[in-house]
């Protein structure tokens, strides 16, 4: 398909109701809307994004945010050419709304649907900005995911290695709430960690010494929740651990991203490209580091917009566009499930899963 593909993207899969419609054609892509309703105020008292409520929250909203998508882009539905939606992996209940209004969409217009792994809209989500030809290495770094992937083109990831535990987001929403500083934690994290001290506290780099590019954080979060139960933390203790958590992150990141792009370029020739993507993306001091580590190998760092970087669903419809112009949508896409888990690449994850399986499918 060579001609331009206009498609609205719906995502629910956490705490953001986010719909967008982009138009992806030979010259580019364009961002015709992009809505975003995030739930901080539902989620706040709690911490953390508690599932119950993210769905019902998502079900009071999810029509006013598709049809203020469909306002801003002046574009009527007749104009759309196909309905996106996450349709995993994530929270089960947020997953199944958005799913289920992009198919209710779809089938009032007669539109085709087309379920998008929520991992694989991180994974194009720097194609929205600008210019990212495969093949490229990703570190997709969020909340409930990271990994080191080797992008090779659409449909065709190869994971390198990942998290045997917790993801890096999930750590810093963790120091966040123990610390009892705000949701989201990572933000919250970093905005303390601006004024701390980052080698106050010694805490763990788990696996650094490690062969390899598995990831793991648990260690580390143990460490910190140690550190707030054992002394009475004042203000400028907060700060300090917050620094010193985020540069234990940091170099935990930065080391596995140097042994995986020494690996990626000794395989191919020609320009070697680095994309972050994720929620983790946003933060600066990483971002910076990982910035230094590609440098260092003569690759270019690729990172969405900060918008673009935690959930959203101009990330859905790209995705969702791209597999239309390369014919790689279902024939049926109505009829596909709902996935709390759905691995980019699931070849590795049935033969060789990190930290087992069951009755949903692989973990990792």
């Amino acid at each position: 398909m060579n001609k331009a593909v206009t498609v609205l993207g719906i995502e629910t899969s956490c705490d953001e109701t986010a719909a967008s419609i982009v138009r992806l054609s030979d010259e580019g892509v364009e961002i015709l809307s992009d809505v975003i309703r995030t739930q901080v105020e539902e989620h706040a008292p709690y911490g953390g994004v508690v599932p119950e409520i993210a769905a019902r929250a998502h079900a009071d909203v999810a029509d006013e945010v598709v049809a203020l998508a469909l306002k801003t882009s002046g574009l009527a539905l007749s104009e759309i050419d196909a309905i996106a939606a996450t349709s995993g992996p994530g929270l089960i209940g947020g997953v199944m709304v958005g799913m289920m209004t992009g198919k209710a969409i779809a089938m009032a217009s007669g539109k085709p649907f087309v379920p998008i792994n929520h991992l694989e809209g991180h994974a194009l989500s720097p194609r929205l900005a600008e210019d990212c030809p495969f093949p490229y290495l990703l570190l997709l770094a969020s909340g409930g995911h990271c990994q080191f992937i080797a992008v090779e083109g659409l449909g065709r990831y190869k994971r390198l290695g990942t998290t045997i535990d917790d993801a890096a987001g999930e750590a810093f929403d963790k120091l966040a709430k123990t610390l009892g500083i705000g949701f989201p934690g990572g933000a919250a994290v970093e905005r303390l960690a601006k004024a701390g001290d980052a080698t106050r506290f010694d805490l763990p780099r788990p696996l650094l010494s490690r062969p390899g590019l598995d990831l793991s954080f648990a260690g580390l979060k143990t460490a910190a929740a140690r550190i707030v139960e054992a002394e009475e933390l004042d203000d400028k203790a907060r700060a300090d651990l917050c620094a010193s958590y985020q540069a234990a992150i940091t170099d935990c990141l930065a080391e596995k991203t140097r042994r995986a792009l020494k690996g990626f370029a000794a395989d191919r020739t020609g320009a070697v490209r680095l994309v972050v993507a994720g929620g983790v993306a946003a933060n600066q001091t990483i971002r910076s580091r990982l910035d230094e580590v590609a440098r260092a190998f003569g690759a270019r760092l690729i990172a969405p917009p900060l918008r673009h970087c935690t959930d959203n669903a101009a990330m859905i419809a790209l995705a969702g566009a791209e597999r239309m112009r390369a014919g790689l949508t279902p024939e049926d896409g109505l009829a596909f499930a709902a996935r709390p888990r759905w691995p980019l690449d699931e070849a590795s994850a049935r033969t060789n899963p990190i930290y087992g399986g069951g009755k949903r499918g692989a973990k990792a």
